[in-house]
C-alpha cells in the first residue's frame, strides 16, 4: 500500500471554472478516506485528478513518495472503481476480472489464483461464468470491486460506488466495503455526496464545498466540533438548527421575528461568552438535543413554547417538525404520545450543546 499527499492541487477549466481550489492533504498508508460533499463540489474531480484522469492546473500529486503529475494513469499504480461498474457485457465475471491482468501481461497461474482470491473474498465463486447481463445491482458492484482488488494496486479510487443501488443493498454494500478494507488494509479514497456513506465508512472525512476543502477530521469531530456553518449544516441527518443571536449585558438574545428566547445563566456552558461580546452570531443546536421539556427538567435548561406542524416517525425516533417564531425547527425525540400538529409544545435543551458561528464569514467561535 502508499500513502497519498496532495499539495495545493488547483484545477481551472477553460472556461474560468474552478474546480478545485488549492486543496492540500494526506492520505496515510491503509487509511480509507471519504472526500464528501454536494454535487459540484470537486470531490469526483479531485479522485479523477488523482487517478490521472484529469489534468490538475497546478499543484502537486504525491503516491507512495513519487509525484505523478506527469505520468499515465496506469502508470500510477491506482485502481478505480466507477459509479456504473464499467463491466464489459459480453465477457463473463471471470474475465471481466481477468482482463486487466491479461493487458499487463501477467503469467496465466497468477491471473487464474488472484481471480480466485477475489471471488472467494467478495462471494463471486458461483457466478464467475455468468454475464453482467444476468446480475443484481449488488453482485455487479462486487465485480467491479473484485477487477479492483486483482490489481493489488498501490491505492483504490471509488467513486460513488453505491449510487445506483437500491437503500437496502447500500447499507449491505457499505458492511461489505468496510469489511473489505479491513481485510485488506488498504489505502483507500472514496467519493460520495451521502454523508451516512462517509460517516459509516470514513476513518476521516474531507468535507468539500465549492471546490475548497472546509475540513479534514475523525467523523465524531467532524459532528462535535465543525469548523465552519457549512460542516454543520451538511452534516447530521436532520441538519442542525440555526439561530441569530448576539451577547449583549451577558445575557445571549436570539433575534428573530416573531419571538425571542433570552439564555442567560451561560457562564457553566461551553461557550465562549468573551469571544461572542459585540459580535453578531449564529447558535447552532443538533435535533436531538431539542427535546420535549419535562415536568422534573433541570432548571439549567432552556425552556420556549414552538409549534408542532409535522410529525415524523421513523421507528425507533420521531421527528418533529416544529414552528418557533420565523424559524423552523427540527428535534429528533424517542417515542412517545404527541398532540397533532398545530398544537404548542414546551421544549428545553441544554446550552452547553450550542454552538456558536460567527455571522459575517460562518467560523467557529472557540
Amino acid at each position: 500500500m502508499a500513502t497519498v499527499r496532495l499539495e495545493n492541487v488547483r484545477k481551472v477549466y477553460d472556461n474560468g471554472k474552478v474546480a478545485v481550489a488549492d486543496a492540500s492533504l494526506t492520505v496515510a498508508d491503509g487509511e480509507l478516506l471519504v472526500l464528501v460533499g454536494p454535487s459540484g463540489c470537486g470531490k469526483t474531480t479531485l479522485l479523477r485528478a488523482i487517478a490521472g484522469l484529469e489534468s490538475i492546473t497546478s499543484g502537486t500529486i504525491v503516491i507512495d513518495g513519487r509525484t505523478v503529475n506527469d505520468l499515465a494513469p496506469r502508470e500510477r499504480d491506482i485502481a478505480m472503481v466507477f459509479q456504473n461498474y464499467a463491466l464489459y457485457p459480453h465477457m463473463t465475471v471471470a474475465e471481466n476480472l481477468a482482463f486487466g491482468l491479461k493487458l499487463r501481461g501477467h503469467p496465466r497461474p497468477e491471473i487464474e489464483k488472484r481471480v480466485a482470491d477475489a471471488a472467494r473474498m467478495l462471494g463471486l465463486e458461483d457466478l464467475l461464468h455468468a454475464r453482467p447481463r444476468r446480475l443484481s445491482g449488488g453482485q455487479r458492484q462486487r465485480v467491479a470491486l473484485g477487477r479492483a482488488l486483482v490489481r493489488e494496486p498501490k491505492v483504490f479510487l471509488l467513486d460513488e460506488p453505491l449510487s445506483n443501488l437500491d437503500a437496502k443493498l447500500r447499507v449491505a454494500m457499505r458492511v461489505e466495503i468496510a469489511r473489505l478494507h479491513q481485510r485488506l488494509g488498504a489505502t483507500m479514497i472514496y467519493v460520495t455526496h451521502d454523508q451516512i456513506e462517509a460517516m459509516t465508512l470514513g476513518q476521516r472525512i474531507v468535507v468539500l464545498n465549492d471546490g475548497k476543502v472546509q475540513q479534514i477530521d475523525t467523523p465524531m469531530r467532524l459532528y462535535e466540533q465543525p469548523t465552519n456553518l457549512f460542516v454543520a449544516g451538511f452534516l447530521g441527518s436532520p441538519a442542525m438548527n440555526f439561530f441569530r443571536g448576539r451577547l449583549r449585558d451577558d445575557v445571549l438574545a436570539l433575534e428573530m421575528e416573531g419571538a425571542s428566547l433570552p439564555l442567560d445563566g451561560l457562564r457553566g456552558s461551553s461557550l465562549p461568552l468573551d469571544a461572542l461580546r459585540g459580535r453578531r452570531i449564529v447558535l447552532g443546536l443538533r435535533p436531538e438535543h431539542l427535546q420535549c421539556a419535562r415536568a422534573d427538567a433541570s432548571t439549567s435548561q432552556v425552556h420556549f413554547d414552538a409549534t408542532l406542524e409535522v410529525i415524523e416517525p421513523v421507528g425507533n425516533e420521531i421527528f418533529l417538525n416544529l414552528r418557533f417564531g420565523s424559524i423552523a425547527l427540527v428535534a429528533r425525540v424517542p417515542p412517545q404520545l404527541l398532540p397533532a400538529p398545530g398544537a404548542t409544545l414546551r421544549l428545553a435543551f441544554d446550552p452547553s450543546n450550542l454552538h456558536a458561528f460567527d455571522a459575517a464569514d460562518g467560523r467557529r467561535i472557540a
